[in-house]
């Protein structure tokens, strides 16, 4: 080799070292980059964190079932976890529960994955649902207006992120004082718990199984819901048949499926998921002399506890609007899943 193909060679080497320094200076800085933005969101996370706390903390303390002192500001009458249940397995009553989705609802707001179109009508039934005087019908709402010491700390922060002071006035000015509420984290029995990585979770999830123990249950579902798929939750049901809606915008069905359910026998169980529908869906059907139940993410939670892990997961198959891409799920393929709808109006 010549001494001028040498220097050519060396230089090329060179140059290629020098290619190879510059990308990795490159991929240094992009991780320097990303780690800041990374220090940055997490200062920025505390720092929303701590203006939350000290919003919601006031109402936290104030708590008249933590003391007796009377402050301005009232507190919706909740019943527990424990009363609601036993209402609905001893007495027979059906549950209407209310959670952010339905009150921003009621407000003409889109919150949630699977309502997302503002819907008058929608809003109004709520709004009946909300004032109903039906004995046999519970009204339930979410227990986050004072004392948070039962809940995780992940379930604290997102209790005070949504309950701002407008929010809080929005709630009050369409409940009333007098009334008692039932407790619509009924069927939340894990993944919002202090106690989860406990028997306590267990325990929630047994009792809750009384519900549905030994009874012909229709379940009316969003289509990728897929109550019992997959594990053993309603295993101690007598039989089960299912309803299924739209997985988004149910109450555009709202008329074929309450039509639907007129044909079932007296004594069925309705046990039902399908977001601010359910809720109106058990007080039509509570007027209508059946047992129905609003039973939410209940699958879901129960998926999670069987995982373990105290927090929400993806779970395959099934929608879920509290994860990022969990609205996207695969068509259900179980054969016995598919055998037991008896009608379908998604």
């Amino acid at each position: 080799m010549s001494n001028k193909d040498k220097i050519i060679t060396e230089l090329l080497e060179k140059t290629q070292q020098m290619q190879e320094h510059m990308e990795l200076q490159e991929k240094t800085i992009q991780i320097l980059l990303r780690s800041n933005k990374q220090i940055i969101d997490w200062v920025d996370d505390i720092v929303k964190d701590q203006e939350h706390f000290r919003e919601n903390y006031f109402f936290e303390i104030s708590d008249p079932r933590l003391k007796e002192e009377v402050t301005e500001y009232w507190y919706p009458d909740i019943a527990s976890v424990e009363e609601t249940l036993d209402e609905i397995v001893n007495h027979g009553k059906s549950i209407a529960r209310f959670g952010d989705g339905e009150f921003a609802t009621i407000y003409g707001r889109v919150r949630h994955k699977f309502q997302t179109e503002q819907d008058d009508r929608l809003a109004a039934r709520l709004l009946d649902v909300l004032a109903s005087e039906d004995d046999r019908l519970m009204v339930a709402i979410a227990d986050n207006y004072g004392g948070l010491e039962r809940y995780s700390e992940q379930a604290k922060r997102e209790i005070r992120f949504y309950l701002t002071r407008q929010v809080r006035k929005e709630h009050l000015q369409i409940l009333k004082r007098d009334r008692k509420y039932y407790n619509a984290y009924v069927t939340r029995p894990y993944v919002m718990y202090n106690d989860s990585k406990t028997d306590c979770s267990q325990k929630r999830f047994e009792n809750l199984k009384k519900i549905w123990a030994d009874r012909t249950c229709v379940f009316i579902e969003g289509k990728y819901t897929a109550l019992g798929v997959g594990n053993d939750l309603f295993s101690g049901a007598e039989s089960i048949q299912r309803i299924i809606g739209p997985a988004e915008n149910a109450f555009h069905a709202y008329d074929k499926i309450l039509e639907c359910c007129k044909d079932q026998a007296k004594d069925k169980l309705f046990l039902l998921a399908l977001g601010p529908t359910a809720t109106v869906l058990a007080y039509d059907l509570c007027k209508m002399g059946y047992q129905a139940v609003d039973i939410g993410h209940i699958d879901l939670e129960y998926e999670w506890f069987l995982k373990g892990q105290g927090c929400r997961t993806e779970i395959v198959g099934k929608y879920n609007n509290e994860l990022a891409g969990g609205d996207k799920p695969v068509e259900i393929q179980d054969k016995q899943y598919q055998s037991q709808i008896i009608a379908d109006f998604s």
